[in-house]
């Protein structure tokens, strides 16, 4: 539901479990179960619990509907008292018309029953799972107030004609989603975009039903693209004689996409995709985060690991977060729930059918999704499921391409790209399997590796020295090969963040350590390899993968050091003295790590033997002659500050708004303390309060942690109050906003 006529009702909410008497307070997106870090019991949130609030309808022309963006795993609705349906699937939205149930001018109750319990009627369940969902109204709420005829959804269809890599001319031709109550008769719909608008007359029918406009030809436009994500705010107005009934607004981009055998091309340019998947849960909150988190994210994925490709593993994602894309240029493969497991339930397959209808009508208008995931991922072949769920993506969308995430050998093709988890790299010397060994298919076809590495190597941000690099490696390995072979239209790695997982899966304490990064967003090693990847004229990179300690390796070696860099040549300088000036020859170069288009650099130095004395160590990173970056070592190292960064200083005091904190344990040139082990003490002062324990240890040399506005609209300051174990404090103020 997309009309500009709605309010977040995401405040004002009680809630219970399901056995309990007392209601408590609470805002959404709100989790039913706070969860410890690690090691708990996933059984905790699956249970049945109540959310109710009151709300006042004053206008009895007006037609009221709920929309719940985001509910774990199902819901049975009541409005005063009257049960009015059960809606199931915790990824898709539910947009519900409450009017007949409803008492305008008298306050009226709004009653959820959640049903948090892995029901094997609804996808992913049924089987194992390697990731856990939790519970809750964990997205928003919305309460739309509308008239008798109103618009329920537009998508955006368009043509690109003469384009050029950032312009081309557009033919616009938009479908219009109707809910009428009333009488057929004539109305006015009125498209405004780019300083333009168009107007067409049409006879609108009683009922729901789809409309095609007249083609609209813009002329000329600027082109969205992964470095120019130009985007067009547009307006459809649905009119009565002069009266606006209702209206829409959203932002869109226009770009030429096309896959074929040989690649991806976004406006004529080809794109080789260097990805990662994404899941979406927090420590303790699960899946509860605002928009602000979901936002960051995208920023993470695109800025901070400098990638061109987020897949939505494995069910579609928050709004914000694809709207976040769509700003910045970060290309978006989205899918529909599941993990491996394909029910012979009628019930389950129903819904996995809605699940692609549902996820298409609500993101058709976005323009870095390039594809829909059509198939549950890694599943066996079912014909009989994915000729649907594919004829149901391509009657909605036939604009973009299906696929269809496998990781067996040459199963049976129906989607337009071929995605393929492929785990084949375990460090020796086969890094990816060919196209055709994997299709089984006499000819090429578009074809991309979903995921790679994972399970294969779990590499935690605590792990030692050696292994971190080999993490990193693995990750470079499989992308040099993805994007120097035509085989492929890229890779997209598993995983960007550490993520909560079953107790079938992971390390037992039901964390999957396949990330970049840690579940805090803090990098590991593989982290620097991929931002490295980023222009030099965006952000010069310099990080060598080491401690720079002569006995966190065997045998007492810290060379050869990878260093993870965009520039076009380091120094090297060690105890005072330089030692090398290098640049990317075939001699420092892995054979398997050309395909980068900034492979690291390979140093075979030595700086003593055990025994010798241990110096300080300093890379010095060109761009051309220009010194751009520089990376220095202590030869001893010792806790000397806590460095704190804050993702956003200013909050919106009358929402659930967050932000998140990073604090490292650094060493007298601010690098972090790997193997430091204090703790911290955390207080808050103001409408704000932390999310999880108000005291943490470091993990790897640093935490981070989120802080939470209160909602209670109270402009002014808050602070958080940060006490370590080292005597070191710290404060941050954050500014509150009405």
């Amino acid at each position: 539901m997309i009309s500009d006529f709605r309010k977040s009702i995401n405040h004002n909410w009680f809630f219970k479990p399901i056995e309990e008497e007392t209601y408590k307070k609470i805002q959404i997106p709100h989790t039913n179960q706070e969860v410890p870090y690690n090691y708990f019991d996933e059984k905790m949130y699956q249970f049945i619990s109540c959310y109710k609030r009151i709300i006042h309808p004053k206008d009895p022309s007006k037609r009221i509907f709920l929309q719940f963006d985001g509910v774990m795993t199902a819901f049975k609705l009541y409005v005063n008292g009257q049960f009015v349906e059960e809606y199931r699937g915790g990824y898709i939205p539910h947009f519900i018309e409450i009017t007949t149930y409803l008492q305008y001018d008298q306050e009226n109750e709004i009653y959820v029953e959640v049903d948090s319990t892995e029901r094997e009627d609804i996808p992913p369940f049924g089987h194992v799972v390697d990731y856990l969902t939790f519970g809750g109204i964990y997205r928003d709420v919305f309460l739309y107030e509308l008239k008798h005829c109103f618009i329920q959804n537009v998508q955006y269809h368009y043509q690109v004609k003469n384009f050029s890599k950032e312009k081309g001319t557009i033919v616009l031709k938009p479908k219009v989603q109707i809910n009428n109550i009333g009488q057929e008769k004539e109305y006015s719909i009125k498209v405004n975009i780019d300083h333009q608008e168009f107007t067409q007359k049409q006879q609108i029918k009683e009922g729901t039903h789809w409309y095609d406009l007249h083609e609209i030809l813009l002329g000329e436009v600027d082109l969205w693209g992964l470095d120019h994500p130009i985007l067009y705010p547009v307006q459809t107005q649905l009119l009565c004689q002069q009266e606006i009934l209702d209206q829409s607004t959203i932002k869109v981009g226009f770009r030429h996409a096309k896959v074929d055998p040989t690649g991806l091309y976004i406006n004529g340019e080809k794109i080789k995709i260097r990805g990662l998947n994404r899941h979406q849960s927090y420590p303790y909150v699960g899946y509860a985060m605002p928009k602000r988190a979901q936002i960051r994210d995208a920023d993470i994925l695109k800025e901070e690991l400098g990638l061109n490709l987020a897949r939505t593993s494995h069910y579609p994602q928050s709004p914000y977060f694809l709207q976040r894309c769509d700003e910045i240029g970060l290309l978006v493969m989205e899918e529909i729930p599941g993990w491996q497991h394909v029910s012979s339930k009628k019930e389950w397959r129903q819904q996995a059918l809605q699940d692609v209808e549902k996820m298409i009508l609500r993101d058709f208008n976005h323009p870095s999704i390039i594809t829909w995931g059509v198939r549950i991922n890694e599943s066996q072949d079912d014909e009989e499921l994915y000729k649907a769920t594919n004829a149901v993506a391509r009657k909605i969308d036939p604009s973009r391409p299906t696929c269809g995430v496998r990781c067996i050998e040459k199963s049976q093709f129906l989607e337009d790209i071929y995605s393929m988890n492929d785990f084949i790299h375990d460090g020796g010397e086969v890094i990816l399997r060919s196209q055709s060994k994997v299709t089984g298919l006499k000819k090429p076809v578009p074809y991309i590796v979903t995921e790679f590495c994972g399970h294969i190597f779990p590499t935690k941000k605590f792990d030692n020295e050696q292994r971190l690099v080999e993490h990193a490696l693995r990750h470079g390995r499989v992308q040099s090969i993805a994007r120097e072979q035509d085989d492929y239209m890229g890779a997209i790695g598993w995983c960007a963040f550490d993520y909560y997982t079953h107790y079938d899966f992971g390390s037992g304490d039901r964390i999957c350590y396949h990330g970049v990064m840690d579940m805090f967003r803090i990098p590991k090693y593989a982290a620097h390899l991929y931002k490295s990847q980023k222009s030099p004229y965006k952000e010069p990179v310099l990080e060598p993968l080491t401690w720079w300690s002569r006995g966190e390796r065997n045998k007492g070696q810290v060379f050869p050091i990878y260093v993870c860099t965009n520039c076009d040549a380091i120094d090297v300088i060690l105890g005072g003295k330089k030692v090398g000036h290098f640049t990317r020859e075939e001699n420092i170069i892995e054979e398997n790590l050309k395909g980068l288009e900034y492979p690291p650099i390979k140093l075979s130095l030595s700086n003593g033997d055990w025994g010798s004395k241990w110096t300080e160590a300093e890379f010095i990173g060109y761009i051309g002659n220009e010194k751009v970056i520089v990376k220095k070592f202590v030869a001893n190292p010792v806790v000397t500050d806590l460095i704190v960064q804050v993702d956003d200083s200013i909050l919106n005091g009358f929402e659930l708004d967050v932000t998140r904190i990073v604090v490292k344990v650094v060493d007298q040139y601010d690098n972090v303390l790997p193997y430091s082990n204090g703790f911290l003490t955390l207080e808050t002062q103001g409408d704000i309060d932390i999310i999880g324990p108000k005291q943490v240890t470091f993990i790897g040399g640093s935490i981070a942690f989120w802080i939470k506005t209160l909602g209670k609209g109270i402009a002014g300051k808050g602070q958080v109050n940060i006490k370590s174990s080292f005597g070191i404090e710290k404060q941050v103020v954050i500014q509150i906003q009405e």
